[in-house]
């Protein structure tokens, strides 16, 4: 009987099986027939595609090196032509189309002067499960070894290949999926099948009344329940479900991982039986490898983001693994501020809270820019946000930083801080420096002028973090207030008054007597009283200005056990 061996033998030949690279051929292999058409362009040209940007009319494009682009909602011939030309200068790879699409001269002269390939995308497809199949063909070898891993003799976790593959092994078109038959790849020559399997790889889920259908009649009991491939007569009360189907479990011991679905004209021999098993094998290793994968990939992306934020030799590199390699970049920096209500109970796990919320932002991070970076370094998640050379990096990312915290809500209380626009990797460490001094600010709180802000450009808060910057010097060489401010502490202390909170007020109301002393909650009167009886005490001048700064600045900076200083 056939092995595990067999299969690789078996596997070796099929074209699909190597071709890791994320190149246009590729795409069209895994997604053609089904989802995508190649109207127009070379399929074979070389290089592999960098990444997958949705056309914004009203936005300049930062696309990445070799973009696919998606073209939603694009139909005038006019408005497509100028978008390939503009593609074009940008090196992009192809651009994608809802079907029917028709090719008039005036495309087809676009298309070729600009050497991007026109696709069209099939009728009743989606554009975000196209994008997200795109993103998930692309990401294999995305971050890490340059050289792929294999796993019985197929790239490692690429279940598109695997999937072909079997396909070719049984002659049939195969899906694989998860225990909630939710659709993970999908091979070629799928229009051999049904109507329900089109419809189900359209919406990467087989549809409810199939799968109600299926579990009425006992057939994911028997799947769960046995190693042995499963034959599953049409469903006749469904004209939708009418060419058989052969299935077996996906197991990892004794867990159900997912299962393998090909549509079959009658049962297969037993030799094809033995080599589906064996090939669910592999794909059970495929899987796991994805799933662990999916942490050693956050760990390894924010051990490159780490190493990137620290500038020096080896800065580049990791960016260039990373792909951002000579991009400018923004930095963000994000943090959960202490829990301060009822909001964020004391049982909360903040680890797992901050590891959220830095998962959320990176998914928000990709969802503007393909090559956007995010990762979880201590207590703070950083990300990188690439900008146009020629724009306004930092006004950009302010945007982009308000609409994520405005979708978290006020459940997590988070801020972010942004740092200055990075040309090169030389420049990353500064950037990352920015974005943590605005943070420091931020996250001090409304003390030093944030006002409840959640998201500060360095430049907003400049001064704000100046000051703190100053107070850790203070604090550092252990300074203690001198001249009129000493004796006025020491006067309250003494005397159980408030000379202090009244120069405090009176100087954050700028000597309006007014406003200081409603702030007080004392009349006027008595508080030009106060006034006048802290100028004798201390021997303050208040109508010298440097003698109003001093006191103004070591009420701020070295006044022990003040308001300020508690909150930092």
């Amino acid at each position: 009987m056939p092995s595990c061996s067999y299969v690789r033998t078996v596997l070796a030949p099929v074209k699909t099986n190597l071709r890791s690279q994320a190149t246009l051929g590729r795409v069209l292999d895994d997604l053609g027939a089904t989802l995508l058409e190649l109207v127009h362009g070379d399929a074979d040209r070389s290089g592999d595609i960098g990444g997958v940007a949705i056309h914004d009319p009203l936005e300049e494009p930062a696309l990445p090196q070799r973009a696919l682009v998606l073209g939603v909602g694009l139909r005038e011939p006019a408005e497509v032509a100028a978008l390939l030309r503009t593609l074009g200068r940008h090196d992009a790879t192809a651009l994608v189309l809802r079907a029917p699409l028709a090719l008039t001269p005036e495309l087809r002269q676009a298309a070729d002067e600009s050497g991007v390939a026109l696709l069209a995308l099939t009728r009743g497809a989606s554009w975000a499960q196209l994008a997200a199949l795109l993103r998930a063909l692309l990401a294999e070898g995305d971050v890490g070894d340059a050289e792929p891993q294999t796993i019985g003799g197929m790239p490692s976790g690429d279940l598109f290949a695997l999937a072909n593959a079997v396909a070719a092994l049984l002659d049939a078109p195969v899906t694989i999926e998860d225990r909630s038959s939710r659709v993970l790849a999908f091979s070629g020559r799928q229009d051999e099948a049904d109507p329900s399997r089109v419809e189900t790889i359209l919406g990467r889920q087989v549809p409810e009344h199939y799968s109600r259908m299926l579990a009425e009649r006992g057939v994911f009991r028997d799947l769960y329940r046995s190693d042995q491939p499963v034959y599953v007569e049409p469903l006749g009360e469904s004209g939708g479900f009418s060419v058989p189907r052969v299935a077996v479990a996906v197991r990892a011991g004794d867990e159900v991982l997912g299962s393998i679905w090909a549509a079959v004209r009658e049962p297969l021999s037993g030799e094809r039986s033995q080599a589906l098993r064996d090939a669910a094998r592999l794909v059970a290793l495929h899987m796991l490898r994805i799933r662990a994968g999916a942490d050693v990939e956050r760990r390894l992306r924010a051990d490159l983001l780490s190493t990137a934020l620290e500038g020096g030799a080896g800065a580049r590199e990791a960016l260039h693994r990373l792909g951002l390699a000579d991009q400018p970049v923004v930095v963000l920096a994000l943090a959960m501020l202490p829990p301060g209500d009822e909001s964020i109970g004391a049982d909360v796990n903040l680890t797992s809270e901050r590891q959220r919320l830095a998962d959320g932002l990176a998914m928000h991070l990709s969802a503007v820019h393909p090559r956007c970076v995010a990762a979880l370094v201590g207590d703070v998640a950083y990300g990188l946000l690439p900008v146009p050379r020629d724009g306004d990096g930092e006004q950009r990312a302010l945007r982009i930083a308000t609409d994520f915290l405005d979708r978290v809500g006020d459940r997590v209380r988070a801020v972010i801080g942004i740092g200055a626009v990075a040309a090169d990797a030389g420049g990353l460490a500064d950037a990352r420096a920015g974005a943590d001094r605005a943070l420091r600010v931020l996250r001090s709180g409304p003390a030093h002028g944030t006002h409840g802000h959640r998201v500060a450009r360095l430049a907003d808060v400049h001064v704000e973090s100046l000051v703190l910057e100053l107070r850790d010097l203070v604090a550092a060489r252990g300074d203690r207030p001198t001249g009129p401010v000493a004796r006025l502490f020491a006067y309250d202390e003494q005397h159980h008054a408030n000379l202090v909170d009244t120069l405090r007020a009176w100087l954050d109301a700028f000597g309006d007597v007014i406003a200081a002393s409603a702030a007080m909650y004392v009349h006027p009167n008595t508080f030009r009283y106060r006034l006048r009886r802290l100028a004798e005490v201390g021997g303050l001048d208040l109508t010298d200005p440097e003698a109003r700064f001093a006191a103004m600045l070591q009420l701020r900076v070295i006044t022990p056990g003040s308001p300020e200083q508690r909150r930092a």
